[in-house]
Formats: structure tokens, C-alpha cells, sequence
């Protein structure tokens, strides 16, 4: 085989390891990256003060940093203490609620006539026992994760430690930012600074719309479900954990193809068959509020900003799964758009083509 076609391969081969090692690197680092993207959302607001009133950067950081802590701080002491509530009390009584569905899956089973399907009493018994197995394995994966999810909430020490050095991080990034790019441009050579600034401004601003585009859908879902949820509560439905639902439906609402709909809809309906039809319809009506809202912001949140075809972020997302779990449903995307950013000449002439021509 050709010596240029060997490099290139082998181009695209390190390029994916990289991606993938970046990425590692970047969950070790969690706290430093969290504190990175928080200074791109208060950089214009440094940059207002500075302008309006002619402050100081250290100054300007310092009041805006101390106003974005204090909210954060706040958003973050109420959600913890009711994630711990509501998960708490979820897994008290998660016994029960599979107990729940084991029987209204029953009920309806028994009003089938299996005796026309033909179906012999082997197959009866093996239907419900797999029946059973799979309820079990889905009340163990919901118990793992609520347990895991309270032992992550409830160490404190753990949690306050990652903040501090998360605010630690967040302010020196913001105040030393002329003298960490001079150190960068100081140390490196001037080539390599170059190409470093070129991707890294690509892919900032590429995986920026996608995580900012991904964040505002998942905000938009949680804020208007969660007030709904709570609005439903408060008016004596039936809405035990309206935090706990409403950052699940958040989440979901974001993936493709699925969306809100793949929860709330079954709820609905499966309310509705348990008698109580008020819940189902409350339900019905929040899920499409939410669909006419997504509906009317999703082109101007996520449209032309990506500039991915679904079906490849799709393909990706399954990728990430089969790979790392379903941490890989958000891994897969942002591998793709930094490989589209480093690849895109690439890309453009076409890879195999570019490659072997």
C-alpha cells in the first residue's frame, strides 16, 4: 500500500483516538470543564460591565462571579434537597408501584381469551414469568440508580470539594484570561498555536450550538413540565415526584426521535385505564403544550446550527451506547461534531476519496 495513503489512515485512525482520549480527560477534569463553560455564559456580562462603567476586569469578573454563584448556589441547595426527598421516597415504595403494573398488566392479560391465539400453557407460563423477570430487572436498574444517585447527593464532602475547585477554577479563568493565553502562546510553538486556535475555536463554536441548542430544549421541557407537574399537584392529582419526572422527561425530550411523547403518552393512558381519566387528560394537555412550544422554538434553537443530518447523530448516539452505555447517547454527538471539526477538509473532498484519489 502507498506510504501517503498508510499516513493518512493512519491520520484518521489517531484523530479518533485522540477525540476519544480528549474526551476521558475531559470527565477526569469535570470541574475544570464545567467551570470553562460557565465562563462562556458570564463573559459577556464581564464585558458589559467593563464597557458600561469602565471597570476593571478583575472587578467586573469579581461582581459578576459573585451574583452567578449566588444563584447557582441556591438552584443547587433546593434541587439536591428535593431530589433527595422525592428519590427517597420513590425507592420506599418502588416495591409497590411494580406491584402495581404487574397486576394492571394481569388484569388485561386475563380478559384476553388466550384459549383463541392457541397458545398452550407452556407458553402461558413462560409469558408470565418473562412478564415478571423483566418488572424485576426494571425495579433493580431503577433501584441501582436512585441508590447511586442518593450516595452521590448525600457526600457532602465530595460535593462541596468539586464546587470549590469548580469556583476556584471559574474565577481565575475569568481574571487571568489575557495571562493564560500568553503562557499558551509562551510555550507552545507558534504552529501549533495556531492550528490549537483554529480547531479549538471550531469546535467551541460547533459543540457551543449543539450544547447550548440541547440545553435550552432540555430547560424549555423541564421548566414548563415541572411547573405543570407541580401546578397538577397543588391541585390534588395524583403527582408524587414532580422533580424527579420532570428532569426525566427533560432529558428525554432532548434525544431524537423519542421526546416527551414516549413518556407521557403511555402515563396518560395507562392513568386513564386505572380509572383515573382526569390525571390522563391533565397529562395529555401538558405533553402538548409542551410539543406546540418545542414545536415553535426548536427551528430557531437547533436549526442550521449544528449543520449534522439527524440520521448521522442518530448513528452516533447509537454508537456511543453500544460503547460507553447510555452516557454515550450524549457522548456519541460531541464525538462526531469535534471528528467533523478536525476532519472537514476531509469531509469535504470525501474521506474514502481523499484518502485513496
Amino acid at each position: 500500500m502507498d506510504k501517503k495513503i498508510i499516513k493518512k489512515i493512519l491520520i484518521l485512525f489517531f484523530s479518533l483516538i485522540a477525540t476519544i482520549v480528549a474526551l476521558k480527560l475531559a470527565v477526569f477534569y469535570m470541574p475544570f470543564l464545567i467551570a470553562f463553560a460557565l465562563y462562556l455564559l458570564i463573559e459577556p456580562g464581564i464585558k458589559l460591565l467593563m464597557n458600561k462603567f469602565k471597570l476593571k476586569r478583575r472587578t467586573s469578573s469579581i461582581i459578576i462571579l459573585a451574583i452567578t454563584i449566588l444563584i447557582i448556589i441556591g438552584l443547587i441547595a433546593w434541587g439536591i434537597a428535593t431530589i433527595i426527598s422525592e428519590a427517597s421516597n420513590l425507592l420506599k415504595n418502588l416495591n409497590e408501584y411494580i406491584n402495581i403494573i404487574y397486576e394492571f398488566i394481569q388484569s388485561k392479560i386475563s380478559n384476553i381469551d388466550l384459549n383463541k391465539l392457541q397458545m398452550s400453557e407452556e407458553l402461558k407460563t413462560i409469558f408470565d414469568n418473562s412478564t415478571q423477570d423483566i418488572l424485576q430487572k426494571l425495579s433493580n436498574i431503577a433501584k441501582d440508580f436512585f441508590s447511586g444517585l442518593l450516595a452521590t447527593l448525600t457526600s457532602i464532602p465530595t460535593i462541596a470539594f468539586y464546587i470549590a475547585i469548580t469556583i476556584m477554577a471559574l474565577y481565575f479563568i475569568c481574571t487571568d484570561k489575557i495571562y493564560m493565553i500568553d503562557q499558551l502562546e509562551h510555550h507552545l510553538p507558534e504552529n501549533w498555536v495556531k492550528k490549537i486556535y483554529k480547531h479549538v475555536r471550531g469546535i467551541a463554536k460547533s459543540l457551543g450550538c449543539y450544547l447550548k441548542a440541547q440545553a435550552i430544549l432540555i430547560l424549555i421541557s423541564f421548566v414548563i413540565s415541572l411547573i405543570g407537574f407541580i401546578l397538577l399537584s397543588l391541585l390534588g392529582f395524583n403527582i408524587k415526584y414532580p422533580l424527579l419526572v420532570a428532569l426525566g422527561i427533560g432529558f428525554i425530550d432532548a434525544l431524537p426521535i423519542l421526546g416527551s411523547g414516549t413518556v407521557m403518552v403511555p402515563w396518560a393512558i395507562i392513568e386513564a385505564c386505572k380509572g383515573d381519566i382526569r390525571l390522563g387528560i391533565a397529562i395529555l394537555v401538558l405533553w402538548i403544550i409542551m410539543t406546540i412550544v418545542r414545536q415553535i422554538m426548536e427551528p430557531k434553537v437547533v436549526g442550521g446550527q449544528i449543520g449534522i443530518h439527524p440520521i448521522f447523530t442518530i448513528i452516533a448516539m447509537y454508537t456511543g451506547v453500544k460503547f460507553c452505555g447510555l452516557g454515550g447517547l450524549f457522548v456519541g454527538p460531541i464525538v462526531l461534531i469535534i471528528l467533523k471539526d478536525i476532519l472537514e477538509n476531509r469531509i469535504d473532498k470525501g474521506i474514502v476519496k481523499s484518502i485513496f484519489e
